[in-house]
C-alpha cells in the first residue's frame, strides 16, 4: 500500500466515520455493537484500499456500501444464531421444555458452555451450515472423531437444557 493510499483512506475515515457511526446507531439498539461494526467497516475498507475512488464524494459512498454490507453480514449472523437455537431446541427436544422466553438464551448459553472443540463443531454445523464431515475437515479431525464429539456435545446440550428447564 502506497503512502498516498494510506493518506487517502485515513482522510476518508476522518471525514466519514461520524456519519457511519450514526448510520449503525440508527439501525442497532446497542451503541457498542454499532462501534464494533464501524471498526469492521474500517478494516474491510483498509484491506480494499486499492479500490478507493479518487473522488471524495465517491469515497464516502464507497464506505457506506461497505458499511451496508457489514450490517447485512451482522444481521445474517444474528439470524443464524437464532435459527441455531431453534434447530437445537427442536433437535434436542426433551420431555420438559425450556421456558419460551428463555429458549434462545438457554440454548446459546448451553452451546457456549461446551468444551472448545465441541462448541466449535456445533457452531460450524448449526450456525455455518456445514455437514459433520465438512466441519471435521475444517477442524482437522477424522470424520468419525467429529461424529463422536458431536454426539457427546448433543448429550451435554440435552442435559444442560433439561437442567435449565427445571430451574
Amino acid at each position: 500500500m502506497s503512502a498516498a493510499d494510506r493518506a487517502a483512506i485515513r482522510a476518508a475515515f476522518r471525514e466519514t466515520s461520524p456519519d457511519l457511526l450514526a448510520y449503525f446507531e440508527r439501525r442497532l439498539t446497542d451503541r457498542e455493537e454499532a462501534a464494533d461494526l464501524l471498526g469492521e467497516t474500517m478494516v474491510t475498507a483498509w484491506r480494499r484500499v486499492e479500490r478507493l475512488p479518487a473522488d471524495v464524494e465517491r469515497q464516502r459512498m464507497w464506505l457506506f456500501v461497505i458499511a451496508a454490507n457489514t450490517l447485512s453480514n451482522h444481521r445474517r449472523t444474528w439470524q443464524r444464531r437464532l435459527a441455531l437455537a431453534d434447530r437445537l431446541r427442536d433437535h434436542l427436544a426433551v420431555s420438559t421444555p425450556v421456558s419460551e422466553l428463555g429458549d434462545a438464551h438457554a440454548v446459546r448459553d448451553a452451546v457456549l458452555r461446551l468444551h472448545g472443540a465441541q462448541r466449535e463443531l456445533v457452531m460450524l454445523i448449526h450456525w455455518e451450515g456445514f455437514t459433520i464431515v465438512e466441519a471435521a475437515e475444517i477442524l482437522g479431525l477424522n470424520p468419525s472423531t467429529a461424529r463422536s464429539r458431536y454426539a457427546t456435545a448433543k448429550e451435554s446440550l440435552r442435559a444442560a437444557l433439561v437442567e435449565a428447564s427445571s430451574i
